[in-house]
């Protein structure tokens, strides 16, 4: 077991769906009804491999009574030794977008946060905490322009902190055989189609900001962006991007997001192919990119997210449906009526024959656990932040993500394709 000196104590900024499952006055109807970061930090911390004190920073105090009976509930009273208690900023009665800086002043350097706050946030976040020797685990996407992006990682690097993006398809058992046979065996990349959607009522959570703060493309795409760029590391890269919406429905009743808010998106992508040796693209050789994201799909799927990808290689292929794993349920009554498919691999809720919380072998779970492992492994001078480069999905290693939404962004703006120029580590969008 690490040194318990070297074991971060961790902060989650933002408190809504992915962190407690706490929606408004009840827990969301997604299939993340207990949240995701929250569990897991309190199940770390009952292995021991957390430091002792959880905290949680939103932007209204009032929330948290609501917040901590929820947990009390529905992950206590569910499993065995579970211990939700946290410490919650701001206090309540008050209401202060800037909490998360009083938050983070309570850690000492080493200490680690999570960010799971609307995406125009990600980003001076990020900064306050690095600029403090403060770990960063942040959302995909990490931040909405590329310029922000590479700041991030020129700060990490500067401050010798780690900042993981949390891009858990990564760690999804078949996403990752995939990757494998896609490099061994499957040639060159020719063709990649990727489609993820979750239903329209999805748009009453996330109204407050949908198609004012973000777009369909950078909370849904940014999963399949960073998994095709992982498959081809060092293989290809990206060279422009043309984008294209759908508009009628989340600017529509009973929805009203702002007029210009898509209903979905897609993102045509260049790719050059890149000599092994050279690193420099090959002449005549270029392939296709198309990412298809919806948050205005049809109710009743039976499941929260559809998605799935079709990757083509000059060698061969591969046919990944993330979505629909063979394990489906019918029941006849109750909130869930209906034929429902379930993905168990992300996260398992339901505990063990002993009563403990067991879903520790699901991503979901794991990509949060390999961050907080890593953090313990740099506190401890075992391993450096960069050395985490290569290995784990970085700020350093997403730079394309990043460059490809932002590209796909801008050309809806601008009505045009976006061009992505790369020399060398710089990256520019003409």
């Amino acid at each position: 077991m690490p040194n318990a000196q070297s074991q971060p104590n961790v902060l989650c900024c933002g408190i809504g769906e992915y962190t407690t499952g706490f929606v408004g006055t009840g827990a969301s109807k997604s299939d993340k009804k207990v949240g995701v970061v929250g569990l897991t930090m309190f199940d770390l911390r009952r292995r021991g491999l957390l430091g002792k004190d959880i905290s949680m920073v939103g932007t209204n105090g009032d929330k948290f009574d609501g917040i901590r009976n929820h947990l009390t509930q529905n992950i206590e009273n569910k499993y065995r030794d579970m211990d939700t208690t946290f410490t919650a900023y701001p206090e309540p009665g008050k209401r202060d977008p800037e909490a998360y800086k009083a938050a983070i002043d309570k850690l000492k350097p080493g200490d680690a946060i999570t960010i799971f706050t609307p995406d125009t946030t990600h980003f001076p976040i990020a900064v306050y905490a690095m600029k403090r020797k403060i770990h960063v685990l942040v959302t995909k996407p990490a931040v909405k322009t590329l310029k922000d992006h590479l700041e991030l990682a020129r700060i990490a690097k500067e401050e010798g902190v780690l900042c993981f993006v949390e891009h858990h398809k990564r760690f999804d058992p078949a996403y990752a055989d995939a990757r494998d046979k896609a490099r061994e065996d499957l040639g060159d990349l020719s063709y990649f189609y990727a489609y993820m959607s979750q239903p329209k009522t999805q748009l009453e959570t996330f109204k407050a900001w949908a198609g004012r703060d973000s777009d369909i493309s950078y909370y849904l795409s940014s999963h399949h962006v960073d998994i095709l760029d992982w498959y081809i590391q060092e293989r290809a890269v990206p060279t422009r991007v043309m984008a294209n919406g759908a508009l009628g429905i989340a600017n529509a009743e009973p929805f009203n997001c702002p007029p210009e808010t898509e209903d979905n998106i897609t993102l045509l992508v260049d790719y050059a192919i890149l000599d092994a040796k050279t690193q420099q693209p090959l002449a005549h050789r270029r392939a296709t990119g198309v990412f298809t994201a919806s948050w205005a799909a049809p109710t009743g799927a039976g499941v929260h997210s559809e998605q799935h990808f079709h990757y083509v290689g000059t060698k061969g292929e591969l046919k990944l449906n993330q979505s629909r794993r063979g394990y489906s349920c019918v029941r006849e009554e109750g909130a869930g009526a209906g034929n429902t498919d379930f993905n168990p691999f992300y996260m398992k809720y339901a505990p063990d024959a002993d009563g403990y919380f067991d879903g520790q072998t699901g991503y979901g779970y794991r990509s949060l656990e390999l961050f907080i492992r890593a953090c313990t492994e740099i506190n401890s001078g075992r391993r450096d932040a960069q050395s985490y480069t290569g290995k784990l999905p970085t700020i350093h290693d997403t730079v394309a993500t990043t460059a490809i939404l932002e590209a796909g962004r801008r050309s809806l703006d601008e009505k045009r394709p976006i061009n992505i120029k790369k020399q060398g580590d710089a990256w520019t969008l003409v």
